[in-house]
């Protein structure tokens, strides 16, 4: 075999400045290993094998179980030794089975490879931002999403779900349809631009957002591009973009005349000296506490150590609790020393009892934290960081110092699972004054409905089986309230907390799990950004159960600083999921005012609507909500309104 005939997808090459649009923010050295063993089979990243067809294992707590398939270096046919194929067949590989697109001129022929692909369906939706949203939601499912949009209208509308996937550490692949490879560098102004020959201001955008950029406008290093910007996109649990000239989609190439070499990632590795040096400190300091707890937190989703922070918690009998950010990843929420979620480091706005237990401990565990100004009600944390041992993907502090760098979380927590004396006492301290959730006040059957009516029988909605998506706003108080059951996901966006993004993540996490039935909470000011593709849904043949929470508008924000600007337009929520469904795909919709018709139409979409798009709007008071929102919104408005410091 002539050596030309594959490429090393990830060999180690410089930016040559002759090629300006050849652009990247992280080159991946020689030392990234590649499978070049025939008929081997690999797998990516700390992964576990699957039986599955899909060859995507269903992942626990947002962790992929992705397995290669196993390939000869067979040589393609001039029809398959095409840049579109060698996408399709990687995105395949690495786990995606379903990519969300929106059709544009710069990208029909891509699209037309990957629906030729036995692996992949292509899902259409209504907008590049719901596109984007359902990648997300699907990364969350499976692992790693995927979409396709067109260029620079496309990707400046499907930018805003771009950012919200990095800030949730999603590995997510942006896919550009771009321009004729023949119109870069002749001074030219093409359509769906700005009106400048400059190509660059998309590229540009999406340097922000995502950890990784290829622009492919020739063939010679397309495999190699899409290859190491792949393999970053995994590598870092972040999105990644990806343009490639519309031209060159359906040309063959001899790098693509051969099957592809299966790729994996080498684990990550602690430095030992560290690690025994860190988990020695750990261990002393919270050996010779006397009530030490540990607290969960978002970061643990990246470092892959969700399972790992169970089995700790379930070794050192810590109390433990979950930061509201890390909600629904870490599944220990039936597990006898769990305490609640740590709301946002306030007694007030915490699970009952939890925060006290938390704030009065001695040393506390936090792994994977971030402090923002949403976890912390504008900054008001209630912790003391020289009692805090902070655990992140790659590193530790403890208290005060030192710092130990290139410590892997889950290396750690094993290795001090090893070493920790089985503690108790806060645990025991926070079931001596805790006392149980009160029940709503007893209402009459045709009294309107509450929203505190309404969660209680959601929770009893939920199984092993359901998957809850969490709009942002006051909807995140009540859902933290939530029980999850063993086996039960649940998916919110708190970091960046962009409204509508559920609509979206709805309709890609349950395209991920099919196995899973979604129950999304969302409000009617979020339901209004994106409502439309509910109608890919039905397409779908999804059976996902929406509650439309109507309240008549905004009322986080009014919380926080009221204004005409909180009210918006009502609809008829009902009327228009009838109509957009017309008749086409299984729907079921009802409105409901009071608990009565409530509990009907639940029994309903869990009986016999139980295979259709069950649509449920809610109508409850503008002045109903969570007693958290109240405290939260002043808080948050007070750091909002902090008059500016001279500088």
């Amino acid at each position: 075999m002539a050596p030309s005939s594959l490429s090393a997808p990830f060999s180690h090459w410089i930016t040559d400045s002759s090629r300006p649009y050849r652009k990247t923010n992280h080159l991946i050295t020689k030392s990234a290993k590649i499978h070049s063993a025939i008929n081997r089979d690999a797998r990516v990243g700390s992964l576990e094998t699957s039986t599955l067809p899909s060859k995507v294992a269903r992942p626990h707590n947002g962790v992929a179980s992705i397995v290669q398939p196993s390939y000869s270096i067979a040589a393609l046919g001039p029809s398959e030794a095409t840049l579109g194929y060698h996408l399709a067949r990687r995105l395949v590989e690495i786990g995606v089975g379903d990519v969300f697109s929106v059709p544009g001129d710069f990208n029909l022929s891509l699209l037309d490879h990957l629906v030729t692909e036995p692996g992949l369906n292509l899902i259409g939706c209504c907008n590049e931002l719901n596109a984007g949203y359902a990648a997300d939601g699907y990364a969350r499912s499976r692992g790693v999403g995927a979409c396709v949009v067109t260029f620079t209208v496309g990707g400046l509308s499907v930018i805003n779900a771009i950012a919200g996937a990095y800030s949730e550490n999603l590995p997510l692949i942006c896919i550009v349809g771009g321009p004729n490879s023949n119109d870069y560098g002749r001074n030219q102004v093409l359509h769906h631009t700005i009106g400048l020959p400059d190509f660059t201001q998309e590229l540009r955008c999406f340097q922000t957002v995502t950890c990784h950029q290829a622009v492919v406008n020739n063939l010679e290093d397309a495999q190699e591009q899409i290859d190491t910007a792949i393999f970053t996109a995994l590598k870092e649990s972040k999105p990644v973009y990806i343009s490639i000239s519309c031209n060159l989609t359906s040309i063959p190439h001899p790098t693509f005349s051969r099957k592809p070499i299966t790729f994996s990632l080498s684990p990550r590795l602690s430095d030992q000296m560290v690690l025994e040096a860190a988990v020695e400190a750990a261990a002393e300091f919270l050996n010779k506490a006397v009530k030490p707890v540990m607290v969960a937190g978002p970061n643990l989703r990246i470092a892959k150590a969700c399972d790992t922070f169970a089995e700790l918690a379930d070794v050192s009998g810590y109390a433990h609790a979950v930061m509201a950010s890390a909600k629904g990843l870490v599944s220990t929420e039936h597990h006898a020393h769990f305490i609640g979620t740590v709301k946002i480091m306030s007694r007030v706005l915490s699970t009952a009892f939890c925060a006290e237990i938390v704030e009065s401990a001695d040393a506390y565990l936090f792994a994977g934290p971030i402090f923002n100004d949403i976890s912390s009600v504008g900054y008001s944390l209630l912790i003391k960081k020289e009692k805090a041992i902070i655990v992140q993907p790659d590193r530790v502090v403890i208290g005060n110092g030192p710092t130990f760098g290139f410590v892997e979380m889950n290396d750690f927590l094993k290795a001090l699972a090893k070493r920790l004396n089985r503690n108790t006492t806060a645990y025991e301290n926070y079931r001596r004054i805790y006392v149980p959730d009160g029940r709503p006040l007893k209402r009459d059957p045709k009294e309107p409905l509450r929203l505190n009516v309404l969660f209680q029988h959601i929770q009893n909605m939920l199984s092993s089986k359901t998957t809850a998506i969490v709009e942002a706003g006051d909807i995140w108080f009540n859902c933290q309230k939530l029980k999850l059951p063993s086996g039960c996901g649940y998916e919110h966006q708190m970091q960046y907390a962009s409204i509508g993004w559920s609509v979206g993540a709805t309709l890609g996490y349950a395209a991920g799990a099919p196995n899973k039935r979604v129950i999304a909470c969302i409000g009617d000011g979020s339901f209004q950004m994106t409502a439309q593709d509910v109608s890919t849904m039905l397409r779908c043949g999804q059976n996902s159960i929406i509650f439309l929470i109507n309240n008549g508008g905004y009322t986080t924000e009014a919380g926080i600083h009221n204004g005409p600007y909180n009210v918006i337009k009502n609809w008829s929520y009902t009327g228009l999921v009838d109509a957009i469904h017309n008749g086409e795909g299984k729907c079921w919709t009802a409105k409901v005012c009071c608990e009565e018709e409530l509990a009907k139409a639940i029994e309903t979409a869990t009986g016999p609507q139980k295979d259709c798009l069950c649509f449920i709007e809610v109508i409850v008071d503008r002045e109903d909500g969570s007693k958290d929102l109240l405290p939260f919104s002043s808080r948050l408005a007070a750091a909002n309104s902090r008059a500016p410091v001279p500088r």
